[in-house]
This record gives structure tokens, sequence and C-alpha cells, in this order.
């Protein structure tokens, strides 16, 4: 009796299940490509893109923008134009993410390794200033012992911006007067612009 009733139940589950399976499911409401269409615009199936669209593949072409390599090294150069506008980004994203623990003058001493986390890099000693901007990307995309990845957190070309950043923030301790254009220069050693004169009768009607 056990196995009449088993039987009768797979019976009844196929037959279901067979139920479910008719022709409009392999004749599934979608277009293939190029088909052609009675209802979107001109009669195609394929319609522009629409604006805003990101593309799929091919996104990380410019291996030195997303590597900060050239043939499989760490590239000393960077993949556009730094400006000052590029300086003053990098100047917050560092201050962001890099000076809790590098501290914002790159000493290495920010506040989490004064509350008792490990030394972080100081970005002063020789090794990290004679090293390739794109050794220093690398770094912060995927992280280097104990420093995590920031790929996640900062776009690629603020990555770009913080290392430009680093690298003024470095020049401070070696750069000398030689390496001040001569405009700057001038600006800096003229002297400052004279006090506006002070009206008569001064505030209050004094």
């Amino acid at each position: 009796m056990a196995t009449r009733a088993t039987r009768v139940a797979a019976a009844a589950v196929l037959a279901l299940t067979m139920s479910g399976c008719r022709q409009d499911m392999h004749d599934a409401p979608r277009y293939d490509p190029l088909e052609a269409s009675t209802v979107l615009a001109k009669g195609a199936s394929a319609q522009p893109l629409v604006e805003g669209t990101v593309a799929r593949g091919h996104l990380n072409d410019d291996v030195l923008l997303h590597t900060g390599k050239v043939d499989g090294k760490p590239a000393d150069l960077f993949p556009f134009a730094i400006a000052r506008t590029d300086l003053d980004r990098g100047e917050q994203r560092f201050n962001i993410y890099c000076a809790p623990c590098h501290g914002k003058t790159g000493d290495g001493n920010g506040m989490v390794v004064q509350r008792g986390y490990r030394q972080a890099a100081s970005m002063h000693i020789d090794r990290l200033r004679t090293v390739q901007a794109g050794y220093i990307f690398d770094v912060i995309t995927n992280g280097y012992g104990a420093m995590k990845d920031y790929k996640g957190q900062i776009p690629v070309e603020d990555r770009w911006r913080i290392v430009a950043y680093i690298r003024a923030l470095q020049m401070t301790r070696t750069a000398s007067p030689a390496d001040i254009p001569a405009a700057e220069m001038q600006r800096m050693n003229a002297p400052p612009p004279a006090p506006a004169p002070v009206k008569a009768g001064g505030h209050g009607g004094e």
C-alpha cells in the first residue's frame, strides 16, 4: 500500500509539472538581436543607448591610469597633467583617507597611531621619496602590509591626485630656492601691500 501511494503521488507531481510546460515558454516575449519591432521607434528592436549608459568591458584600457605601471613596472609619471585644482583635491582626499594614520604632514603619526595603532610609514623616508609615483598609486589601490586597499573608496583619478599631493608634501622637506619658479619667487619676495587709509571719523563717529 505504501509503494502504491508513493507511485500515485509521484504521478500527480509529474502531471502538475508537465501542465506548466506550454509552447509560449519557448516563444518568450523578447527580441532577438536586430529583430524588427512593431512597437519601438523606427521599427527596430535595437535602440540608441540611453544618455549616461556605462559601457561593459574596455573600461580599464588605460593601463597607466588604472595600474600605475608601464610594461609591468611602476611608472614615474602621471597619466594626466596635474593642476593646482588637482593638488587641492588631492590634499582634501589625503586628509580624509590617509591622514588618520599617516598624519596631515605625512610623518606617519596620525591620530589612530597616537591612540595605539601600529606606526604608519612616514612619507619622508628616503625609500618613499625616491620611489616611483606608480608604486605609491599601487599601494593606495591594492594595499600593503597592514594597510588595506582603497580602490573601493577612492576613484582612480583621485588616487593619482593623492599621489601628487604626497609628492608636494615630500618637496616641502627637500626643495630648495632653486626649485621655485622665478615668477613665484618674485611674488614671495615682494613687499606686502600698504594698508588701506583709515577714513576720518572712525567707528561710531569718533
